[in-house]
């Protein structure tokens, strides 16, 4: 990953090219591609996990705050902390390719990770297939010896992670880097690494894997006619095997970020600032649980986002229309770390009520009540405390779900949904996940509550309004 303070304003409606349709025909050029409908699974799904997962996970280390599988590209700077990390624990002749050997997988069990993904309420897992290292996670041929098959692992970890997750009925994707820092080739003969090593890997991960969604990444360095994904997206959508269903980013070339492709993305950008978002494009948060995407040993406890924080982020999101990719760092051996795991449980548990107002839902008239702007950075989201007025709104099938984001300690008011503003006479209220009766009165400035008798759930409640 690359980290960038992307903005992102999100539109309440999420309008979808009305002049193609899954199954056309595509041409090589943005403009037909981009009138691509994102397919409809993405936008239903809300939740996903993301994986950082590669060589970069033998260390484990990088300062406070920055991107632990950037380790190699980091050793570079010998005046920098995460050389001096080095040089102490591995020496001046360990070079990164020694860490091959050390990155085994022992302890993966990819029916384990798929147990806990589907327990944690994800609808989609991505993998990162291929880092800016180089190293690949299944078989390929155009990076002999420096993929987990032929060094390592000995094993296609890409194959063995998409059979157990699809036997969860979760959607497998891949995050696959396009360029490769120290690749000579890459370095030496840019056209030629695009076209003798970039478009026959992609092309065979695809083949293999069927993925439904595609998160490309490291494009930066050069524009997309460079990269000449534009030819390689008309090939992914008019004769891949996964043509119908597959889902891409927005990361193919320096002039595409919230402008080409299928969804945009941003990154720790609710907590960078306000936005830069198309006014018609489906997009997707990503990041860690830590300030980290691949394991970080250097990370304590605090820094570590909570469970409730968690909750309050994908709600967040998705009342704007959004989609989160929640990334954990497996450790070298196979293990998702506890902390990791216990996160994505205790979501889970909260989607196991309130999923029916996340899942398939879209955005409402009005997205919140109470402070929506981002915070100044990570540590301050973390410490971030919510009120039960801080109210998120969706709507599915006709309901509104108002999102409470912090159990109530009193009678609420939710001034968004008083006739004034919601504009119909609301019929019913219901708490999710309880059976009790929901005392409730509507007025013009706002609908009253009755402080339930209980919470159903630990985290954040949800008041379902019929109208």
């Amino acid at each position: 990953m690359k980290k960038t303070l992307l903005k992102c304003l999100v539109p309440l409606l999420l309008i979808v090219a009305p002049l193609a349709t899954i199954g056309a025909t595509y041409e090589a050029n943005w403009k037909s591609l981009d009138a691509r409908p994102i397919p409809g699974w993405f936008d239903d799904a809300k939740f996903g996990i993301f994986i950082h997962w590669g060589l970069y996970s033998v260390p484990a280390w990088g300062p406070k705050g920055s991107y632990s599988e950037w380790y190699w590209d980091a050793m570079q700077n010998t005046n920098g902390a995460t050389w001096k990390f080095h040089l102490k624990n591995y020496g001046p002749n360990f070079k990164y390719q020694d860490f091959a050997p050390q990155f085994r997988a022992e302890l993966f069990e990819p029916d384990q990770w798929a147990d806990i993904f589907s327990r944690s309420g994800a609808r989609y897992v991505v993998l990162t297939s291929k880092h800016h290292e180089g190293f690949c996670l299944w078989p390929n041929a155009d990076s002999w010896n420096w993929n987990s098959v032929d060094v390592g692992p000995h094993r296609d970890l890409c194959g063995d992670l998409a059979k157990s997750v699809r036997a969860r009925g979760l959607k497998m994707g891949f995050y696959y880097s396009l360029y490769e820092w120290f690749h000579p080739v890459y370095q030496m003969d840019f056209p030629r690494f695009v076209r003798e090593h970039f478009h026959p890997q992609f092309k065979d991960l695809v083949m293999r894997y069927k993925p439904s969604l595609i998160f490309a990444d490291g494009e930066w360095a050069h524009t997309s006619a460079e990269w000449r994904s534009e030819e390689l997206l008309a090939w992914l959508y008019n004769e891949s095997p996964c043509r119908d269903e597959v889902v891409i980013d927005d990361r193919w070339g320096k002039d595409t970020r919230s402008v080409h492709g299928g969804y945009y993305t941003t990154e720790y950008g609710e907590v960078g600032g306000d936005a830069k978002l198309g006014a018609a494009r489906k997009f997707e948060e990503c990041r860690g649980i830590g300030a980290s995407f691949g394991y970080n040993r250097n990370e304590t406890i605090d820094e570590y986002q909570s469970a409730y924080g968690l909750v309050c982020l994908l709600v967040n999101l998705v009342s704007k229309g959004g989609n989160l990719l929640l990334d954990i760092g497996p450790t070298a051996d196979g293990r998702i770390p506890d902390v990791m795991q216990d996160r994505l449980v205790e979501m889970g548990k909260w989607l196991k009520v309130n999923g029916e107002a996340i899942y398939e839902s879209h955005p409402w008239k009005v997205s919140a009540e109470g402070p929506t702007q981002p915070v100044k950075d990570h540590a301050a989201e973390r410490a971030q405390v919510f009120q039960p007025s801080d109210v998120r709104f969706t709507s599915r099938d006709g309901a509104v779900y108002a999102i409470c984001l912090a159990l109530p300690t009193g009678d609420l008011t939710i001034k968004s949904l008083g006739k004034t503003i919601a504009g119909a006479q609301i019929r019913s209220v219901e708490l999710l996940g309880s059976g009790e009766k929901i005392e409730w009165t509507q007025q013009a400035d706002g609908l009253s509550v009755r402080r339930p008798a209980s919470n159903p759930c630990q985290h954040a409640v949800t008041f379902k309004v019929r109208f």
